[in-house]
């Protein structure tokens, strides 16, 4: 891959930043307005020009503006996101949700798959070693665009029933990844393209499996990305 020029990469960032805002293609004239980027509207053009030759940008048939590809989400991902981490607020609030289930496991799985779908605004499941899935949240992502596509939504609610589809994403994490970040194109599953998803692990003293988050490729991941960190962190530490 090519490297990006720092301005290169501040527009990327911009682009899709306000992507995830808005699930709409970004024109150079938004960009312009609300990035101050402190460059001229024809630069925005030409630059965006470039990041779709590049394969970090798309343009979808119907609009002048632009996505970003997978190839660009991760990239962002990778090198130019910044992470918000929680509130203590919200730490607290979520560690009194989970132990109030702590003594009974499935119960617990259930609990942390609401509670994660509550905080990260998608779908959620939590899985444990027998295979057993746990999903909440579906509500959620009826609500994003993406999802009034009929068959994308039934290729997503055909997924979480189904524990050998979830294992194809748990067989993608590396052994020594925490957090797997995935999109739909990497899966050889029909009308999954536009979607994403993010994996862990967790690992108790008698009981280990996995969490996940799913949802548009357009997932807030400054924020999902801690936000599953610390509840695989808690699941180990109420187990103990």
């Amino acid at each position: 891959m090519i490297d990006l020029t720092e301005r290169q990469k501040n527009l990327l960032r911009a682009v899709i930043e306000k992507y995830i805002e808005t699930a709409e293609p970004i024109g150079s004239e938004t960009i312009e307005k609300e990035a101050s980027l402190g460059v001229s509207p024809a630069t925005i053009r030409n630059e965006m020009v470039k990041l779709t030759a590049l394969g970090y940008l798309k343009q979808p048939h119907t609009s002048a503006g632009r996505v970003p590809t997978s190839v660009g989400m991760k990239f962002y991902v990778d090198q130019l996101m910044e992470e918000k981490a929680l509130s203590l607020h919200d730490e607290v609030a979520i560690k009194e949700e989970l132990s109030e289930e702590k003594e009974q496991f499935d119960k617990l799985l259930k609990h942390a798959a609401r509670v994660l779908a509550a905080q990260t605004h998608a779908l959620a499941i939590a899985t444990d070693e027998q295979g057993d899935i746990y999903s909440a949240g579906m509500a959620n992502i009826l609500d994003m665009p993406e999802f009034y596509d009929i068959d994308m939504t039934k290729a997503v609610l055909s997924m979480i029933d189904r524990f050998d589809s979830i294992k194809q994403l748990i067989d993608m994490m590396r052994a020594e990844e925490q957090i797997r970040i995935l999109f739909g194109d990497e899966l050889d599953i029909p009308y999954l393209e536009p979607c994403g998803f993010v994996m862990t692990r967790y690992q108790m003293p008698t009981h280990r499996g996995y969490l996940g988050v799913i949802g548009p490729s357009r997932l807030d991941y400054p924020t999902i990305i801690p936000t599953m960190r610390y509840f695989s962190q808690l699941l180990g530490d109420l187990g103990k």
